[in-house]
């Protein structure tokens, strides 16, 4: 009998995982993980676990998780970026040390409950879009490599969310209607401006400056640059015959450059800290999401050494530094990068 760490988080999603994974035959054990000093989701997985006559483990990765996830996010922010923490917590964390504990005991798999696809064609693994396209994940995994691909497990990819809640049900699970949680995890309230502000202070990012249009004309003043992100409208505090947007973040000289909506558009952009799943041949065509929430758009790319150019056949809105660009060919996920910048002046 194989066996199949399940990363438990308290919720619907990992909760079904871990079922599935018992009805299908594999001897499964839970692994939750203890990322901040408080964990209160660990009385539900208790409770799923005990419905479902399973072992689980308590891993506490609260340092490293503040040091590779909590203080990355607080240093990106300080640099005037807008960063993804779950892209980073998947590398990191999830698929970084809680894999590696999984492996420790005996595992076989890890399995998580991310709407995503793993599949086996061609000769290879690969990642591949989950089934109900609004709940997919896939863009949050394209850190994953060949190895781990052969080695995780989603069997979630192939559910509705609406499906998952059935079987939840259907298992007598005690989290069947347990809410989804919309916040980043360590962030309480989703406060990220108070949250950073009680780390860093004294930050260049968060003192006080001025809000200038392109041509550095004074418009206002700013709390803090971190404060703000490309393409924000709400919360300027400014009056202008028209609409003015974020288009710049500059922490060296504390502003925030705003401009028209017509500027935020673009059809290039460069992208650092590249990963290709595989090493590929890329196809002259690919699509691209330049956020979590965007539609997949038809572009080519460039790789000039550590870097990427990538060039849309339509236009990008709000193309922001620190979020991922993620990569696919068909339904595949072949990579991702971080994006650097957009060339807005084109």
């Amino acid at each position: 009998m194989q066996k199949a760490a399940v990363a438990m988080s308290g919720g619907v999603d990992s909760s079904l995982t871990a079922a599935l994974l018992q009805k299908q035959g594999y001897e499964v054990v839970g692994v939750t993980m203890q990322l901040g000093a408080e964990n209160f989701h660990v009385a539900d997985v208790a409770r799923v676990a005990e419905t479902l006559g399973i072992d689980f483990h308590v891993v506490d990765l609260k340092d490293i998780f503040r040091e590779k996830v909590v203080d990355y996010f607080v240093a990106e922010y300080l640099r005037g970026q807008t960063p993804n923490p779950c892209v980073r917590c998947n590398r990191e964390i999830k698929f970084g040390v809680l894999f590696d504990f999984a492996t420790s005991i005996g595992a076989d798999y890890l399995a998580t409950g991310h709407y995503a696809q793993i599949t086996f064609e061609d000769g290879r693994f690969k990642l591949t879009r989950a089934a109900d396209l609004k709940k997919d994940q896939s863009y949050v995994l394209y850190n994953l490599t060949p190895d781990k691909l052969a080695k995780v497990l989603l069997p979630l990819g192939k559910f509705s969310k609406s499906e998952v809640r059935r079987l939840a049900a259907e298992f007598n699970l005690p989290v069947a209607q347990k809410p989804d949680s919309q916040e980043i995890c360590f962030v309480p309230n989703d406060d990220y401006k108070n949250f950073i502000a009680n780390r860093a202070p004294n930050a260049q990012a968060l003192q006080a400056g001025n809000i200038v249009d392109a041509d550095g004309k004074i418009l206002g003043q700013h709390h803090g640059v971190a404060n703000y992100t490309i393409g924000q409208r709400k919360g300027l505090g400014i009056a202008a015959p028209q609409p003015l947007y974020v288009t710049k973040l500059d922490v060296d000289r504390r502003q925030v450059v705003v401009d028209t909506g017509e500027k935020l558009f673009t059809k290039t952009l460069t992208a650092r800290d590249v990963h290709w799943i595989y090493n590929p041949t890329l196809p002259k065509i690919l699509h691209a999401k330049i956020r979590y929430g965007s539609r997949l758009t038809e572009c080519t790319v460039d790789e000039e050494e550590n870097l990427l150019r990538v060039t849309f056949a339509e236009v990008q809105r709000a193309v922001t530094p620190g979020q991922s660009i993620v990569f696919y060919n068909g339904e595949e996920v072949i990579g991702g990068a971080i994006i650097q910048g957009g060339d807005f002046d084109e």
